[in-house]
């Protein structure tokens, strides 16, 4: 099988295709000065680029984690996560606290979804 990387940077690659699966690596948000459900939004709409990239949807994803440096961000972060999730296609999905490399990012989101 073959493995195919996706937007290659200096220490990764934004997505890795293998095995029928898409991995994607941990998407911040290109403007750093959003707040959560900002952030959350361009994220997503990242997300969806990438699984387009491949021929593939958030329709096909199995599972998220989503990384908040503050749990108070849950609500703003689920706003734009609930506009843009498929309700007949819910995902598997973790939301946890955690230190981010960048102070002025609020999310950071990484999943696996299956090709189409």
């Amino acid at each position: 099988m073959t493995i195919k990387r996706l937007q290659p940077e200096e220490r990764l690659a934004g997505a890795v295709v293998h095995g029928g699966l898409v991995h994607l690596a941990g998407q911040v948000a290109d403007d750093d000065n959003l707040d959560a459900e900002g952030q959350t939004a361009d994220i997503l709409r990242q997300i969806d680029a990438i699984l387009a990239e491949v021929g593939t949807s958030k329709a096909n994803l199995l599972s998220v984690q989503i990384f908040l440096s503050d749990m108070n961000d849950m609500a703003a972060m689920n706003r734009a996560w609930d506009a843009w999730l498929d309700p007949a296609s819910k995902p598997a999905r973790a939301t946890v606290e955690a230190r981010l490399a960048n102070p002025k990012w609020k999310v950071e989101i990484t999943g696996i979804a299956a090709l189409s």
